[in-house]
């Protein structure tokens, strides 16, 4: 009887519990929203409304002034848009298929100079030689105003071939030895044998790396001369600071700041930046989960 009751009682819906937890959930979640709510309407409010009241979860007063302001020569924002897109798209299908490849060629126990390339991995993620090093190095090679520069300096990154190695690692030798009985080589082993069972990790570094080459700019401020191969987000950093200068200018000469949409304008850049990532997260966040946790449950 004690069994049964004790069963019983790991049975019951713990009512109480629920509540609590979802109600925590449901709070870090409206605080993980709040911040992008208030950057987007905050980008949507009159610039003197702002200076006066400060930011309000609902525009009182509608402006798309920092919008006209931004898109004011809108093929410039759109040639942005196309370079990002394509340095994305080309930076973040190379390193999952370099990354892949290395991570795939460190999992397997018969390859006997695993340890060497490792270590050859290894040592530069820990010392790298520096920015004037890298400077240097891409000017010798002809790499100045050249779009190559934008995507493949990321495209090896040594935590990418960790997770995947980790990944691979975890699959079995077998299905590789079966393939291997079928006739086919090594190619056709990690691409069409493991790569399918890898979906979670290539989604994982893939989110990563497509943030990382959107969110990059350095390498452009360094090398990209021609306005054509500007990235978005170095158009923007330069757009932000010729609006800063605009509104210092204005306000030495004695107009109103209320007139210079300044604020509005920042988070309107920001706004314009952040949303096709914002869009893309929710397709591969079933992957994401899945991607982070390898390695954490072993056996």
């Amino acid at each position: 009887m004690q069994g049964m009751e004790g069963k019983n009682r790991l049975n019951r819906n713990p009512i109480g519990f629920n509540i609590m937890a979802y109600g925590i959930v449901g709070f870090m979640a409206l605080m993980g929203v709040l911040p992008f709510w208030l950057l987007v309407m905050g980008s949507v409010t009159d610039q003197g409304y702002i200076i006066r009241e400060g930011f309000s979860l609902w525009p009182s007063q509608f402006s798309l002034d920092a919008y006209r302001m931004a898109f004011q020569v809108p093929h410039i924002i759109l040639r942005s848009y196309a370079v990002s897109i394509f340095i994305t798209a080309t930076g973040t299908l190379g390193t999952i298929v370099f990354c892949s490849m290395a991570g795939y060629s460190l999992s397997r126990s018969d390859f006997y100079y695993r340890n060497y390339f490792a270590f050859f991995f290894y040592f530069p993620a820990l010392f790298s030689g520096g920015l004037i090093p890298f400077f240097i190095w891409m000017n010798t090679i002809g790499m100045v105003d050249n779009i190559l520069v934008l995507i493949l300096p990321g495209m090896m990154t040594f935590w990418f071939i960790v997770i995947l190695r980790s990944f691979f690692k975890g699959l079995p030798e077998e299905i590789g030895e079966s393939g291997k009985i079928d006739g086919a080589n090594e190619v056709t082993i990690c691409f069409k044998l493991y790569m399918p069972m890898a979906v979670p990790a290539l989604a994982t570094v893939g989110l990563f790396s497509a943030l990382g080459y959107w969110n990059a700019w350095m390498n452009a401020m360094l090398f990209i001369r021609d306005p054509r191969l500007f990235p978005l987000q170095f158009q923007l950093h330069r757009i932000l600071n010729n609006a800063r200068v605009a509104a210092q200018a204005a306000q030495e000469a004695g107009i109103p700041s209320a007139e210079v949409p300044t604020f509005a304008f920042q988070l309107a850049m920001v706004c314009i930046a952040i949303g096709p990532m914002f869009m893309l997260f929710p397709y591969i966040q079933r992957y994401f989960i899945k991607g982070l946790t390898i390695g954490a449950v072993k056996g």
